[in-house]
This record gives structure tokens, C-alpha cells and sequence, in this order.
């Protein structure tokens, strides 16, 4: 196994840092997976936010960078957004950081970035390391059509609740999740989802990096996924799609007949229940009289 070489001598030299708030992806886990352009804009930052200035203060440290650190966590961010928007008006660089990975993503960072914009303030993403694209990179499940649901709710009732609104969904779904939470939502999502394929990926980008890949039903059981530490992204499959019956067909062509024309009826029909529009015309026909 060769050893990494140094950068190319052909490498892009890096450009001056305008002003304006950039939202910083910082590495998940392996500290080697900073991009040289967030390198670049933390070095020209007049101010980094932090959602906990300590962690980001030993990230800097990592890499010999010194900073004025701002608070922005859950309980700062709307003083965040007003120190930022005043230190942008004075042609200042922001940046933008959480404690791992892209900002604004299940992130307080939100309400800096939506204010910032509100203002039209210049905003800028330094993309790079995210839990949620490197599980769905090793998940093996398709990722053409993703829906995000973050984290779900802490109590039971309150999961099936939200997994009952996305039950229907046709996408591959991510979520996030705790250590000690985890075995309870894999039970709750089996129990609403069914035995939909899945995968529970965790430690991502570090040396114990594992993901852990079967049905629901059995990942709720596995005995791999006792005591998980750390947050934990969970992949599921996409539902098999239900096929509409004929009484649905008729419901659905009955109240379109009260808004539409036959034609126009069972197209409509046809788009929402993903049924041939041919049949449906004949029977919006019929339902008709004619």
C-alpha cells in the first residue's frame, strides 16, 4: 500500500476569500477529509460561528488556524444571525461551521443563513464531508430519488406518528438517529414500513466505521446494534408501490367528473393513481351515462 504523495505542483492555487457568510462543511470524523478550500476560508475568516466554539476551537488548532469564535448553537443563533449580518454589512467574511459535517443540516446554522439571505447578503456553500451522502454512498440502497426526514421523535408514539406520513413515499428514506434511541426507532419503523430494506450506518469516516445492512425487521433485532455510540444515520428502502383498486378508481373518477371533462377526468386519474388512461376514459364514460 503506497503512502499519499504530496499535492500535485498543478493544483489550483487558492483565490482571495470575498466577503459574505460561507456555510463551511467541516470532516465527520477522519480529520484528513477537510477540503483545501474550507482550509482556505477559515485561514481569511474575520469571524467563525460555531455551533460549540471548544470543538471547533481544537479543529482550527488541528490545523494551526486562529479565529474569533462566536456561539451559535440552538439557544445563540438569533444572536448569531444579528453579529454576522452587522460584520457582513462591513464587508467582513463570515464563516459558518457545525460541530461535524455540512451546516444547515439538522443544524441551528438555519436561522443565520436564512436571515443573511432575507438581508440579500452574499451566502456561499464550502461543500465537502456529510453523514447523510456517505451513508447513502455505502447504504446499497437506490439513491436517484432521496427524501430526508432528520431525526424522528423521541417518544413512540410520536415516531409512528411521523413514519405513518412518510409511509406512502416512494423514495429511499434517511434518517438520524442516537445510540440510545436507535433500536427503538428500527422497532417502530419496522412495525410502520414493514420489512423494507435498510442499512444503520455509523462511526462513518473513523477507524471503527461499520454499516450494517438487512430488512428492518432485522436490524431491530441484530445483535451488532447493541449500544451504538454516537449519532447514527439510518438508510430505508423505497415502499413497493400499491396498486389502486377498481373501487378507488371509481371514487377518485367520480370527483373528478364533478370538476371535469371525461378527457380530462381519467388523465388526471391516471396521473394520480399511475394507471393506464385508456381504461379510465372508457369508465369515466360510463360513470357518465354515455
Amino acid at each position: 500500500m503506497s503512502e499519499p504523495g504530496p499535492f500535485p505542483p498543478t493544483a489550483p492555487p487558492p483565490r482571495r476569500v470575498e466577503p459574505g457568510l460561507y456555510l463551511v462543511a467541516t470532516p465527520i470524523g477522519n480529520l484528513r477529509d477537510m477540503t483545501l478550500r474550507a482550509l482556505d476560508v477559515l485561514a481569511a475568516a474575520d469571524l467563525v460561528l460555531a455551533e460549540d466554539t471548544r470543538v471547533t476551537a481544537k479543529l482550527l488548532t488541528a490545523y494551526g488556524l486562529k479565529a474569533k469564535l462566536e456561539r451559535c448553537d440552538d439557544h445563540a443563533s438569533s444572536r448569531a444571525a444579528e453579529l454576522a449580518i452587522e460584520r457582513l454589512r462591513n464587508g467582513e467574511v463570515v464563516a459558518l461551521v457545525s460541530d461535524a459535517g455540512t451546516p444547515l443540516v439538522s443544524d441551528p446554522g438555519f436561522v443565520v443563513a436564512r436571515a443573511v439571505i432575507a438581508e440579500g447578503l452574499p451566502v456561499h456553500p464550502i461543500p465537502g464531508p456529510s453523514s447523510l451522502l456517505a451513508a447513502l454512498c455505502i447504504a446499497g440502497l437506490p439513491a436517484d430519488r432521496v427524501l430526508f426526514a432528520g431525526f424522528l421523535p423521541p417518544k413512540t408514539a410520536g415516531r409512528k406518528s411521523m413514519l405513518e406520513d412518510l409511509k406512502s413515499q416512494r423514495q429511499t428514506l434517511v434518517f438520524f438517529e442516537s445510540g440510545p434511541r436507535l433500536r427503538d426507532s428500527l422497532t417502530d419503523m419496522a412495525a410502520v414500513l414493514g420489512p423494507r430494506p435498510a442499512a444503520v450506518a455509523r462511526e462513518l469516516t473513523k477507524l471503527f466505521e461499520e454499516c450494517v445492512r438487512g430488512s428492518l425487521d432485522e436490524l431491530a433485532v441484530h445483535p451488532k446494534l447493541d449500544g451504538p455510540k454516537g449519532e447514527i444515520v439510518v438508510v430505508v428502502g423505497p415502499g413497493e408501490a400499491e396498486v389502486a383498486s377498481a373501487a378507488d378508481a371509481d371514487a377518485a373518477l367520480a370527483e373528478a367528473l364533478t370538476r371535469l371533462a371525461p378527457g380530462e377526468a381519467a388523465s388526471e386519474v391516471s396521473r394520480a393513481l399511475d394507471l393506464p388512461r385508456k381504461p379510465l376514459y372508457r369508465r369515466a364514460l360510463e360513470l357518465q351515462g354515455k
